[in-house]
């Protein structure tokens, strides 16, 4: 109770209140729940009940991967994020040097499949060898990301199947809300570009690239919803910052329209944490701040040798709930990082975090997101 009180005080201070999670959905095995709509996909469950709603569904996938090649990604999602194929390192990983091949195919095939985009090619620690090298100056990456940005903008400003674009990425580091930076070498998780600066002349001290980032954005892409995605836990610090960066920028006069939550969690994560509440409260503030919200990444690791599917999909269903509940105060979104275990994250591979197994089956948490969609129709 007295963890429950200073959270629900933290957040009550931002025009937050509690949301509670019933768990009306949530009862029995996934299993038991696994044929309430099996022969109908998430596309079509979305098309049915959720068309012209505040809510989308959708996956990722690499251009080369089977969950996109087999056509399993344009049956199941109306609403895809392509996985690595707009970052920086793969369009413009140096001066002078471009690929938009895999990026204008993802366009081409979203066209013809009537799907939605929300541009992945954020500023971010996700950048090439040659932006993170050390004897990189200032100059030279304000140079790179300004081509890159630029044209990343201009390319798909028209584009009527791009909805959203992560302008920046992981700003923050998890948990402690300091800015995440570069670190020695090429070869560690870094974010070069504070080399930039940072702007002093605010108590907030943002890095000078999340600015430049948006004012390219919002001269060159005035089509496109803007979002500052971030990963990590909910612990208020961090998201207290993101609103705060938002406030910054608006301030500046350029336009932010949602966050994203990156949504790699282990198994049980509802039962932790007060999780569930601080993700109600963050939605419920980013709508009051007039920001849809997006859970970007969606994962559940299965850590360990004990693979409980059952488990894990009532991990992936209570996120999902919770999401919906806030449905008719703004935007919300929900992507599922990776479709098959097959083609996750290769370094997070062994922990089976997707809804497909690595036969590209559907796994009970398949099932288990399925109930809660049909469910939330009429729930709220």
């Amino acid at each position: 109770m007295y963890i429950n009180k200073q959270l629900h005080l933290k957040f009550k201070s931002i025009g937050c209140t509690v949301v509670v999670l019933t768990g009306a959905l949530l009862l029995g095995t996934a299993s038991q729940q696994a044929n309430a709509s099996s022969n109908s996909t998430f596309r079509e469950i979305m098309d049915r009940h959720y068309r012209n709603s505040n809510f989308y569904m959708g996956g990722t996938s690499g251009w080369k991967k089977e969950s996109r090649t087999s056509g399993l990604l344009d049956k199941e999602f109306n609403y895809i994020t392509p996985e690595n194929d707009f970052k920086q390192a793969m369009v413009h990983p140096r001066p002078g040097v471009w690929d938009w091949e895999n990026a204008d195919a993802w366009i081409a095939s979203a066209a013809e499949h009537g799907q939605i985009v929300r541009l992945h090619g954020p500023i971010s620690p996700q950048v090439s060898q040659w932006t993170k090298h050390d004897s990189r100056t200032a100059e030279e990456l304000e140079q790179n990301l300004t081509e890159f940005m630029t044209a990343l903008c201009k390319r798909y400003n028209d584009s009527p199947q791009v909805r959203w674009m992560d302008v920046v990425n992981e700003t923050l580091q998890s948990g402690n809300g300091k800015w995440f930076g570069a670190k020695p070498g090429v070869d560690s998780w870094e974010n070069p570009w504070v080399l930039l600066g940072y702007d002093t002349s605010v108590p907030l001290s943002p890095p000078i690239y999340i600015k430049r980032a948006f004012e390219i954005a919002n001269t060159h892409a005035p089509n496109l919803k803007f979002i500052i995605n971030q990963h990590g836990s909910l612990k208020p610090r961090t998201w207290f910052k993101v609103f705060e960066l938002v406030d910054y920028l608006r301030a500046q006069g350029l336009r932010v329209d949602g966050i994203g939550w990156q949504a790699h969690v282990d198994v049980g994560w509802e039962n932790k944490d007060n999780n569930l509440f601080r993700l109600g409260a963050l939605i419920e503030r980013a709508h009051e701040k007039n920001l849809s919200f997006h859970i970007t990444e969606k994962n559940v690791w299965l850590r360990g040798a004990n693979k409980d599917y059952e488990a894990q999909a009532k991990t992936f269903a209570a996120l999902l709930e919770e999401l919906l509940k806030h449905r008719k105060s703004g935007v919300v979104t929900w992507n599922v990082w990776n479709l098959s275990d097959a083609d996750s994250w290769e370094k997070m591979r062994a922990f089976d975090g997707c809804i497909f197994d690595r036969n590209y089956e559907k796994k009970p948490a398949y099932h288990a997101l399925q109930r809660v969609l049909l469910e939330a129709v009429d729930a709220y």
